[in-house]
């Protein structure tokens, strides 16, 4: 299990990095975004630093500026490969790290996904999991063409458009459906007896019967139980409604406070609003990173971006700027504000990913906040987290 004492470290990997202009970075790779070898290389860096897992950003519209609408900009990185693909892809070249690919639900079926991240377990020998996400961007909407927009010119012809509440909600039972569908079959319903000719025993096939709002889902899954039984579910929260998502269906929520007191509000807003019974989530603390040998070297790496740019990056997460010691002192407080975590977003990719692995990791080792060998096992053995039990377990069909 977890040693509660050890931080558990993740990074979000998108594109060249999360500043905008990342992809003109001397160390950048763009020419590369769209091969197996990049992901490769970035996936495998993260796993020789122990990090717990990395996050794969997606979407289903093209990268914009703006959360909800498409611009019309060249000079940024525009186009992605599929996160759950990379992931899928990246998995056979490693042997411990997490792998969380992101998923937009608002357009997604729950079965399509539940089956592929049950693959991606696997494939990961039990080390998948998924962070869902939620997407009002009516670009997003024109290109499935089946629900309301905000701005639709014709909304009184349609279904009233519908709110990031209802799109919460939604997801919501997103998660549900795909939990119920991983335990659709129990443990044991493979019997692979060449004897008697029986490859499951049907029995041990359940219908989930899931009828809400939003989907209405018979099953069985046509993929057998994952590895974990259930990969690690991930949302990111800023308001009420997705920390109740997080507190209600997610393994790990992802925050953006800004000070360690937020730290420690948040942990708490998580785990009030928890089911009795539930285990524990685990809460981390984004921020997006800068760093260097030195704090000027690091305001210098951001402010020439910056230049390229031509404004302040700004973020919903905490912008920190320093050296990986540095670094250390902050997470090291907001560790004991309560954060059982961190997801790091690299400003620039690799340079902010080496700085992290090579910098920041040995550093938390020295003060004993990190460990010094990967466990191995199951991303949720990793995390200190059981292996559900299969609800269907001994349930007639």
């Amino acid at each position: 299990m977890a040693d509660p004492d050890f931080i558990h470290l993740a990074v979000a990997l998108d594109g060249t990095g999360w500043h905008p202009a990342a992809w003109r970075d001397s160390q950048a790779r763009p020419d590369e975004l769209l091969t197996a070898r990049y992901w490769a290389d970035l996936v495998g860096t993260a796993e020789r630093g122990l990090l717990d897992l990395v996050t794969i950003e997606d979407g289903l519209a093209l990268q914009s500026d703006h959360p909800w609408r498409a611009d019309a900009r060249t000079d940024r990185v525009r186009g992605r490969l599929d996160a759950v693909l990379i992931a899928a892809r990246v998995a056979p070249t490693t042997r411990r790290v997490g792998l969380v690919p992101s998923v937009i639900a608002t357009h997604t079926e729950p079965f399509h996904l539940s089956k592929a991240i049950a693959t991606l377990d696997y494939v990961s020998s039990g080390r998948a999991g998924v962070r869902i996400q939620v997407s009002p961007s009516p670009e997003t909407a024109r290109h499935f063409g089946r629900r309301a927009v905000f701005d639709s010119p014709v909304a009184s012809l349609a279904p009233a458009p519908e709110s990031p509440d209802d799109l919460i909600g939604e997801a919501a039972d997103y998660i549900e459906v795909m939990r119920r569908l991983w335990d659709s079959w129990e443990d044991d319903a493979e019997i692979r007896d060449v004897s008697t000719g029986r490859f499951i025993d049907r029995t041990k096939l359940h219908y989930i019967d899931f009828e809400g709002p939003h989907f209405s889902v018979r099953g069985p899954s046509i993929t057998p139980r994952p590895p974990q039984g259930q990969p690690i579910v991930a949302a990111l929260g800023h308001v009420d409604p997705a920390y109740r998502l997080i507190s209600e269906g997610a393994d790990i929520g992802f925050v953006t406070p800004h000070s360690a007191g937020e730290t420690t509000a948040l942990v708490n807003t998580i785990a009030t609003r928890q089911p009795s019974g539930q285990h524990a989530v685990r809460v981390f603390a984004d921020l997006v990173v800068f760093l260097a040998d030195t704090t000027v070297a690091a305001r210098a790496r951001k402010d020439r971006l910056d230049e390229w740019l031509g404004a302040e990056y700004r973020s919903d997460a905490e912008v920190f700027v320093g050296t990986p010691t540095e670094l250390a002192d902050l997470l090291a407080r907001w560790h004991a504000a309560g954060a059982a975590g961190f997801r790091l977003r690299p400003a620039t990719l690799p340079h902010d990913l080496h700085q992290i692995t090579g910098g920041l990791v040995p550093e938390l080792r020295r003060r004993g906040l990190f460990r010094t060998d990967h466990p191995g096992g199951t991303l949720r053995d990793l995390l200190g987290l059981p292996r559900p039990t299969n609800r269907y377990a001994g349930v007639a069909r």
